[in-house]
């Protein structure tokens, strides 16, 4: 199946989904048939701070159309901020779209975690996942600490590198929800926090996101089951 990537939110994350989705196939020997589109971080970020959601699925559906233009059978925004606007693009997207959110919450189901705490964006933390956790409690940083975890989630994934600084941001406030606020694993709830854990031993169990929908893509591509334009797709069995 071709795969349509709405990419640059940010570019790391983009990076990390291109060669995720690289070694996967081959692992599998499965031919990657893959088209990559670019989108604007701050745009994106201007869009999240005013909640524009049909701004921003405006913006992503023109995206959307030439990935089907250039072939690809099914979408993915590389991005969980950019998930925000998930159900408005949905249901203008000329191509069914592998939305990340339900594909984390079955993975917790199937971890048979109770309670998961969150970090990304301000908003992701806010909304619990733009409300789409349904298979545990999902806990999040005490509010005079979101806007800083948001504002050095949003420098790092804008410059596409992180800080000791930025990531010790994560780890403080991961280690809190673990220790604290008694969240089982803490969910990377924003697909660029790789930058900071990612090889890194920070002392609580994470579920990588990003990870997980990489995961899914790779599955759903490889699979012969292509719902038809338009239609939402439902989580893939997870092994």
């Amino acid at each position: 199946m071709h795969i349509g990537l709405i990419g640059g939110i940010g570019p790391a994350a983009t990076e990390r989904y291109y060669r995720g989705l690289v070694d996967r196939h081959d692992r599998a020997g499965v031919p990657l048939e893959l088209t990559l589109v670019h989108a604007e971080m701050r745009e994106l970020a201007r869009n999240l701070a005013a909640q524009a959601r049909n701004e921003q699925a405006q913006i992503f559906v023109a995206l959307v159309r030439r990935l089907a233009a250039a072939g690809a059978q099914i979408a993915a925004v590389t991005s969980l901020a950019g998930h925000f606007c998930i159900r408005e693009l949905e249901a203008i997207s000329p191509l069914p779209l592998l939305d990340a959110i339900p594909e984390i919450d079955a993975v917790i189901r199937q971890r048979r975690v109770k309670t998961v705490g969150l970090l990304g964006t301000r908003l992701a933390m806010e909304t619990k996942l733009y409300r789409g956790i349904g298979s545990a409690e999902v806990v999040i940083p005490e509010a005079d600490a979101l806007d800083g975890i948001h504002q050095t989630y949003i420098e790092m994934a804008s410059a596409g590198r992180v800080t000791d600084a930025q990531r010790q941001v994560f780890f403080t406030a991961g280690k809190r929800l673990h220790t604290m606020r008694g969240a089982e694993a803490v969910l990377l709830g924003g697909t660029d926090l790789f930058l900071a854990f990612e090889g890194r031993d920070c002392r609580f169990p994470v579920i990588d996101c990003c990870g997980v929908h990489i995961d899914a893509l790779h599955r759903y591509a490889a699979s012969t089951d292509i719902p038809p334009p338009g239609s939402t797709t439902t989580p893939l069995q997870h092994e």
